[in-house]
């Protein structure tokens, strides 16, 4: 499975290096200011099922669910077992590589919804990913992605660092819809900026989800 209709280069980084290795030491930090993981857990709070199994895509210190959802279970997939094993939202979790391995490790339709914050853009190989993470969700499951304008420029594909934030929205929504899901949405989920003694705004934030099509017949 490729990126179809993309162009390959596209898909470019500046550092092609192993991903294992710029991931073995554990960064135990939050990438985006408080108002837009609060944005982030507003939209996950209002996307996913109740009591539902999520899988957290790309999961690393911190999953930023809000402390009043309630989900049955939460499986981490990401680079760092030791952020994963300090992020105390998790129940599992396992190291997986999805620039090397794109086919995630889990049963089909082990998951009732997916979230993956921030880190979307770090896909080498994004439609096989998704096309295999609507494998493992369940029929009308939410993958939902949210993202800002940070980022690990050296890790960061080609077509992320010049596109606008719109722009970021359309090729994640270009992704979901060559993977096969469906009812795709893109919003800006930005929260409103505050009023400061040194000018300046916070971070912006932007979500786009689908949902896995329904069982038929």
């Amino acid at each position: 499975m490729t990126n179809q209709n993309i162009p390959p280069e596209y898909f470019r980084r500046d550092d092609e290096s192993a991903d294992e290795n710029f991931y073995q030491s554990p960064r135990k930090v939050v990438h985006i200011d408080d108002g837009a993981i609060a944005a982030v857990s507003q939209l996950y709070g209002e996307l996913l099922p109740t009591g539902g199994h999520i899988l957290d895509l790309m999961s690393a210190w911190r999953t930023h669910l809000s402390a009043t959802y309630k989900p049955s279970k939460v499986t981490g997939l990401g680079m760092n077992a030791d952020e994963m094993a300090d992020n105390p939202q998790l129940t599992d979790f396992v190291v997986h590589n999805l620039n090397k391995k794109p086919t995630l490790p889990f049963s089909d339709q082990s998951f009732d919804g997916a979230i993956c914050t921030v880190s979307v853009q770090y896909l080498t190989n994004p439609v096989a990913v998704f096309k295999d993470l609507r494998r493992v969700l369940k029929p009308n499951a939410p993958a939902i992605f949210t993202f800002s304008n940070r980022c690990f420029p050296t890790k960061a594909v080609e077509v992320w660092q010049s596109a606008s934030m719109q722009q970021k929205a359309n090729l994640v929504a270009t992704y979901l819809r060559e993977a096969g899901f469906a009812d795709i949405h893109a919003e800006d989920r930005s929260p409103a900026p505050k009023l400061s003694l040194f000018g300046g705004s916070g971070d912006p934030l932007m979500g786009v989800w689908g949902y896995v099509p329904g069982a038929t017949g």
